[in-house]
């Protein structure tokens, strides 16, 4: 049976199939990644970051095409996750900006949803790579422009661009070498893939179960304040209350100033956040009603959240949560603050040491989504703002958070690992001006050589070296430099060959596998061997590598 329009409800019950379907299947897209490490995540976070718009759509029972957008639009873009998942939101993005125009959708107006989504995809990546999940979504795009006059079915119009996609997909080896070499699609898209094929299921009429879930860690686990240390007894405003508004009428720079003002005088902890018609709250209040009336005076409530803090938590989360509770507003306003993204106990103190106002909680294992990157700016009661992801997956993300934050001025210092956030970090001279400080922090992170020792998940092939799993590997920021069966040999393989005649200081940070020991073993091997390198070794702390290593 043909099928020429859908509507807002068939639309909603296409998404939540889609996100149901790449939920199932996101640790097969994992096994994806061409690097075969145990922090490969593209399919969990393109899972978390769908899921969060799901959420939001599930809680709408009959919504209006715009009001369906807004759900799908601002729940992803708040939600995302790592490249592959902020990636995922504005493909999202651009599609729900054209059909938020109608009421019901045909196959022209999905010509052009499929073309501005592409669109809006390509602008967010400042370097497109083809090859990823932006040639696949290109790839639909075109074939969709190309039958869309002549196709009046949906059925028959995704029946012919998805496979087409699919086709894209598996093309992608070839436009990418490292894809081929590894014997993998990339998994971006896949990832993409599987979402569409999910809600052309749906729309053929098969039944698709969708369950909601979390879709990020908690907060309170995710964000600590520099130097937090209280107990259960201390908690003065002890619910912790999330809800999105979705606005019926104007919200303003006023309504906002008015709305923040409200929260303050119940609570602390306070964020505001606009997002077009959307508004997220979330206040630590001793009466989360107030907090919900006023919330309704703006429009429909969902994803609401009210957690007791007291009696849920223990002392440790406490702890961390408490660190949110202290308003920037309690704090004299400063001219510049910072944002680091942290996994380890020594890592995230010598952050603290180094004057990072607020740790965001991940990193290999966990993506901090934009929205937890807003929760954390919105602690800082700064003019000017410095965040450094340490993590290339994660630098879209704080991207997005940057451009979403009309308060305050964000600078993102592109850093993709610990030791350049560190560096970078170092680097900072206090006096000198923002520009020239983001200018010098840039430059410091380039001069450090980056290294890492983790273990395989996986038997592959790349870059000429068979890799087993279980074998223990040495990468750089560019490759996997050596591969070997015993952690500390391959550390020092790893380290004779990041070292040049410029060389004059190795920093190892080991990690929560390692004790001082070992490490300082090594150390004493690389100063033995290499005469004219200083060798340092910092406790990290951190999770699934080994070793950080930096070379200056």
């Amino acid at each position: 049976m043909a099928v020429k329009t859908i509507d807002a409800l068939q639309i909603k019950k296409c998404f939540l199939a889609g996100a149901a379907t790449i939920q199932a299947k996101k640790e097969y897209i994992n096994e994806l990644n061409v690097f075969p490490v145990p922090d490969g995540d593209t399919g969990t976070n393109m899972t978390m970051t769908i899921m969060s718009a799901a959420n939001e759509v599930s809680a709408l029972d009959d919504p209006s095409m715009e009001e369906l957008c807004k759900a799908i639009s601002g729940g992803s873009l708040r939600g995302a996750r790592g490249n592959s998942g902020v990636i995922l939101s504005q493909l999202l993005r651009g599609f729900t900006r054209v059909i938020r125009e109608v009421e019901i959708v045909d196959v022209e107006v999905m010509v052009c949803a499929f073309e501005k989504a592409v669109d809006s995809a390509y602008k967010a990546v400042m370097k497109p790579k083809e090859g990823t999940i932006l040639t696949v979504a290109k790839g639909g795009a075109e074939k969709a422009r190309e039958i869309g006059d002549t196709c009046e079915d949906l059925t028959e119009f995704f029946g012919i661009v998805i496979p087409a996609m699919r086709e894209v997909l598996d093309q992608t080896p070839e436009m990418l070498p490292v894809l081929k070499e590894a014997g993998v699609v990339d998994s971006g898209g896949e990832g993409l893939v599987t979402i569409l094929e999910g809600a052309y299921d749906a729309l053929l009429g098969k039944e698709i179960d969708f369950e909601t879930t979390s879709s990020s860690a908690p907060l309170e686990k995710r964000v600590s304040a520099a130097g937090s240390d209280v107990s259960t007894g201390d908690i003065k405003f002890g619910y912790c209350t999330e809800f999105i508004i979705m606005l019926k009428q104007s919200f303003g720079d006023k309504d906002e100033m008015e709305s923040k003002k409200y929260l303050e005088s119940i609570g602390d902890s306070i964020v505001c956040v606009a997002d077009e018609d959307i508004v997220k709250i979330h206040v630590h209040t001793n009466d989360p009603g107030l907090a919900i009336q006023k919330g309704l005076s703006y429009g429909e409530l969902s994803r609401m959240k009210i957690d007791n803090m007291r009696e849920e938590h223990n002392e440790r989360v406490i702890q961390s949560a408490q660190a949110e509770e202290s308003k920037p507003e309690e704090r004299p306003r400063k001219e510049v603050g910072f944002i680091s993204v942290s996994a380890g106990e020594g890592l995230s103190s010598l952050f603290r040491e180094l004057g990072t106002d607020v740790i965001i909680e991940g990193g290999q294992t966990m993506n901090p989504s934009t929205e937890d990157i807003l929760e954390a700016v919105a602690q800082v009661n700064a003019d000017n703002i410095f965040i450094f992801p340490n993590n290339s997956n994660i630098v879209l993300a704080a991207n997005q958070a940057r451009d979403l934050t009309e308060d305050k001025n964000i600078i993102v210092i592109p850093t993709k690992n610990i030791p350049q956030g560190i560096a970078a970090m170092i680097n900072y001279i206090d006096g000198n001006t923002v520009e020239d400080n983001e200018e010098a922090m840039s430059e410091a992170m380039k001069e450090v050589k980056v290294g890492q020792v983790t273990y395989a998940v996986r038997d592959t092939s790349i870059d000429g070296k068979e890799i087993h799993q279980g074998d223990i590997m040495g990468l750089s920021d560019k490759t996997i430099e050596t591969v070997g069966t015993d952690v500390a040999e391959t550390t020092i393989e790893l380290i004779r060959q990041m070292v040049d005649e410029e060389s004059g200081l190795v920093t190892i940070y080991y990690g929560e596998e390692i004790d001082e020991a070992q490490a300082e073993e090594i150390a004493e091997a690389v100063r033995q061997e290499l005469e004219d390198i200083e060798v340092e070794i910092e406790y990290g702390g951190q999770p699934i590598y080994y070793y950080f290593v930096s070379v200056e």
